[in-house]
């Protein structure tokens, strides 16, 4: 007999393999899509973190605070001003420095308090030449950036790469997810699959089928899952960007390119880990 491999490579019929019944249930797309809400969320903190990182860290970089003793403050703030890259340069009031000490020291009118001159940079080649000049003054101390900016970074950097952390785990948790549905639906379908296989199917056509439809469910449950998580995210960014960035929230605010990614990243695991897992259960076949 004509070995039967002319007319199963590939695989007639719409489902040879009935893998409609074998992988028909909800439980799948439904983990995965609960895994896809999970990850939007982690991506919108991730570049949320990241935004308001930038965002201190502009700040910081554009103001800088000179300490100088009364005595120096005329000519320290003649000579500040006509650094290279210093835009601006004014004393902070002393009503100013009081207000920001009360919470700390109550009101104590006689307490004698340096001067305080504040400027804003624009461009960071003047780093330098502000450094040279504060070591000149008398008794003058250099401020770059306060220990609560440095502290919030951290925190900030810290969520970015939690949320990275995350983002990983959930995607090793839904290959494992997968790589079960996979195994039931080959147990459920072990003797079609068998005698497919016997009568000449190649291993490349059974794994197709498996892996094109576990990429659907896949890719349906992320999807239903990227419809929940966009309202969700909308509305975070309504109550937080403003607080953040002193701005109403705009659709541009969400992190679109990556969100979009989801759908076919979870295509992609299916397919790929289905691709492997029947591959390896049938090399394992006589």
């Amino acid at each position: 007999m004509a070995r039967a491999g002319a007319a199963l490579r590939p695989l007639r019929g719409r489902d040879p393999l009935g893998l409609r019944r074998a992988l028909a249930g909800w439980l799948l797309p439904a983990l995965v899509g609960a895994m896809a809400l999970l990850a939007a969320l982690a991506i919108a903190g991730a570049a949320g973190a990241g935004r308001l990182a930038e965002r201190w860290e502009q700040a910081a970089a554009g103001q800088v605070i000179v300490q100088v003793p009364p005595a120096q403050a005329e000519a320290a703030l003649a000579r500040l001003r006509a650094l290279p890259g210093v835009a601006e340069a004014s004393v902070v009031a002393e009503e100013r420095l009081r207000a920001l000490l009360a919470p700390w020291l109550g009101e104590v009118p006689g307490l004698p308090l340096p001067v305080m001159i504040e400027l804003r940079l624009t461009e960071r080649a003047g780093e330098a030449a502000l450094r040279e000049a504060a070591a000149a003054i008398p008794g003058a101390q250099l401020e770059r950036r306060g220990e609560a900016v440095t502290q919030a970074l951290r925190v900030a950097e810290g969520v970015r790469g939690l949320a990275f952390v995350l983002l990983g785990i959930i995607a090793a948790v839904a290959v494992a997810l997968v790589a079960v549905a996979t195994r039931a639906g080959l147990a459920a379908r072990r003797e079609t699959i068998t005698i497919l296989h016997e009568l000449g199917a190649r291993d490349a056509d059974i794994a197709g089928r498996f892996a094109a439809r576990l990429a659907l469910l896949c890719a349906g449950g992320a999807l239903a899952g990227l419809a929940v998580a966009l309202p969700a995210l909308w509305l975070l960014a309504e109550a937080a960007i403003p607080v953040a960035l002193s701005r109403p929230a705009a659709a541009a605010d969400l992190p679109w390119a990556p969100l979009g990614l989801l759908p076919p990243a979870a295509a992609g695991i299916g397919w790929l880990t289905a691709r492997l897992a029947v591959g390896a259960w049938l090399r394992r076949l006589p």
